[in-house]
């Protein structure tokens, strides 16, 4: 008779009733061949720039990323639109990827998703900026479709039309985001001159744009010297190889003088129909980017105050140990956000604080956003952990958006626009780390020391007044 074998379990091997002919885990299993260790010593590949003999400049970073991000990068902005046609930015953002000489939109469209593409536009004060990413398999075909879309781009009436009506309704929204209505009124308090000017088309100058303005911008702004081609994930010999052709015809000037903007200060109200009141207090960065040392105090600034919203999820590194947080929404039940941010350009830049609450604590919350403000500009007010604190979270920050390779991308070419090169990360860490209590002090009370500008939104009616506010900086 025959008896089949006892089926033997994994708890049997454990307990060792038999012995097992498998290898001890620290021994190698036999004719199984490992692939060689990777260096502990690598380093990343650095950006690599190659500037055309027209002054287009074409700049990259290789990585071990699949995927290959292009940008490219236009010094042109709302700073360069003249009055009268105040709004083309933010129009040309939304034509970035329409019909050109070589394409119809819907082929556009088509092309980007058989190679599983993804494309971007984006419009600010000095800049432009068209991305596309992909796996690197596909870079030539985005590199070509980005300068396709920026350098021969049609702008039929019939889009720009359509485009238009999505901008006002966009511009209409407006209203259910009062940070940015105020981020917006800070600018055209604050300045006179380009930076005043909207970034956000105005209802009123939307029917002066047409097919002739936007070429016309175009022609005049979208030049050799004023453009940046940005990649990260791809070699820069291959991807000069491709772009060089694309773009070694392009004519045109240098950099452009910068517009003539001048920080004045000053009040904007604007009464809405809402319980809230949103107010916003700023002042100057002087010297903006290129006052490298300021900026990196600037950053770690705004890291220290953080803030947020008063149902913000909280934690490490969101903002839980900032100064706005421990000292105020903690503190004060009856403030529902309280944020510092800033928006740095390339000579100055704002600095504000951000606040909501109900009407009637209006007059406290401006008094709490002028103590903190003057608290981080007195000496001693501010501890050396931190100062610490702040610096770690910036670095941390900082290095771990550079791990999406969008971000490096725009961070190549924007400092290439900026500075005319790209700067080491290590740099900027460098710069963050030898910060000391009496720099941050320092920057902090030149900020103060330039004139208030003022924004509320919503029930203005307990909103002091402005000189009150202003006269506690003096």
């Amino acid at each position: 008779m025959y008896f089949s074998p006892k089926p033997k379990g994994i708890l049997t091997w454990l307990a060792g009733d038999e012995p097992s002919n498998a290898p001890a885990l620290h021994e190698p299993m036999p004719r199984v061949h490992l692939p060689p260790q990777l260096c502990t010593e690598m380093k990343p590949g650095g950006t690599k720039m190659t500037k055309l003999k027209n002054g287009v400049r074409i700049a990259s970073e290789n990585s071990h990323s699949p995927i290959s991000t292009v940008g490219v990068y236009i010094d042109s902005g709302s700073v360069h639109e003249s009055p009268n046609v105040a709004g083309v930015s933010h129009l040309l953002e939304r034509m970035a990827f329409k019909s050109t000489s070589n394409r119809s939109h819907f082929r556009l469209v088509r092309d980007v998703e058989a190679i599983g593409g993804h494309v971007m536009a984006n419009a600010s004060r000095e800049q432009m900026s068209c991305t596309a990413d992909s796996i690197k398999t596909y870079m030539p075909h985005m590199v070509e479709l980005l300068v396709d879309c920026v350098r021969n781009s049609m702008c039929y009436n019939s889009e720009v039309h359509d485009q238009l009506v999505r901008v006002k309704a966009e511009t209409g929204e407006i209203v259910n985001n009062p940070q940015r209505i105020l981020l917006e009124a800070l600018h055209s308090a604050g300045y006179a001159g380009a930076l005043g000017q909207p970034l956000l088309a105005p209802e009123a100058s939307l029917h002066k744009l047409n097919e002739e303005v936007l070429c016309n911008f175009v022609s005049q702004n979208y030049t050799a010297g004023r453009i940046a081609l940005a990649a990260s994930g791809c070699d820069h010999d291959e991807l000069l190889q491709i772009a060089e052709p694309l773009l070694s015809d392009m004519c045109g000037s240098g950099p452009p003088t910068p517009p003539a903007t001048e920080y004045v200060g000053g009040d904007w109200r604007q009464a809405a129909e809402s319980p809230k009141t949103n107010i916003a207090l700023a002042f100057e960065i002087p010297g903006g980017w290129r006052n490298e040392k300021d900026s990196f105090a600037v950053t770690v600034l705004q890291t220290l105050l953080g803030g947020g919203g008063s149902f913000s999820a909280g934690g490490p590194g969101k903002g839980m140990y900032s100064r706005l947080y421990s000292q105020v929404l903690n503190k004060y039940e009856q403030v529902q956000s309280f944020t510092a941010f800033n928006c740095i350009y390339n000579q100055p830049g704002i600095f504000c604080i951000h606040a909501t609450s109900g009407s009637e604590f209006v007059p406290h919350l401006v008094d709490l956003a002028t103590k903190e403000f003057i608290a981080v500009a007195t000496p001693g007010e501010v501890t050396e952990a931190e100062i610490q604190r702040a610096k770690n979270m910036t670095i941390s920050a900082v290095l771990m958006n550079l791990e999406s390779s969008v971000v490096v991308t725009e961070d190549i070419g924007r400092q290439i626009l900026t500075y005319g090169n790209r700067k080491p990360v290590a740099e900027f860490i460098h710069g963050v780390q030898s910060l000391t209590l009496a720099d941050l002090s320092r920057v902090a009370q030149k900020i103060i020391f330039t004139p208030l500008t003022m924004a509320s939104w919503g029930d203005v009616t307990q909103v002091p007044r402005y000189d009150q506010v202003a006269n506690r900086f003096s």
